[in-house]
């Protein structure tokens, strides 16, 4: 005897070895292109740009949203021969808005300048005298004008 029930969000079916073995008439339905909820990936299929596709990372939401999705817009649709050409303003825009807000959007050098000021200075003293040693062995070896000279 095959029964449903709902446990909170979730619906239980038991269901009888019979049920089983009878074919099912369940039908399957085409994904609908328009359900927003459903994942379509960074192009629609009417080739529209997705922005709530995960893989924009939300850049598309925040305080620069609006600035991404015009450079992001115009690089999309660009039919110049060097593609996004005409798109420079709206990048510039873009990254300027990004530069106010260091925090959401760090830069690749802010990252660099993580280094504690010790493991500066100790990289600054290595490389002085890795160039003292370099001008002192060249010097030293180098000829004189006399060898050359023989």
């Amino acid at each position: 005897m095959s029964y449903c029930r709902q446990e909170g969000k979730d619906r239980i079916i038991f269901v009888t070895k019979e049920d089983h073995e009878t074919p099912s008439n369940a039908e399957l339905v085409a994904d609908d292109p328009n359900d927003p909820y459903e994942e379509q990936g960074l192009i629609l299929p009417n080739g529209d740009i997705n922005w709530n596709c995960p893989c924009l990372g939300g850049m598309a939401s925040g305080p620069c949203g609006s600035q991404f999705k015009e450079a992001f817009s115009c690089f999309h649709y660009s039919k110049e021969e060097v593609k996004g050409s005409e798109c420079i303003d709206h990048f510039r825009n873009m990254q300027e808005c990004m530069q106010r807000y260091p925090e959401l959007y760090p830069q690749e050098a802010d990252k660099d300048e993580s280094a504690t000021p010790s493991d500066s200075a100790a990289l600054t003293s290595e490389s002085d005298s890795t160039a003292v040693t370099s001008a002192v062995s060249s010097d030293s070896t180098s000829p004189t004008d006399d060898q050359a000279a023989s």
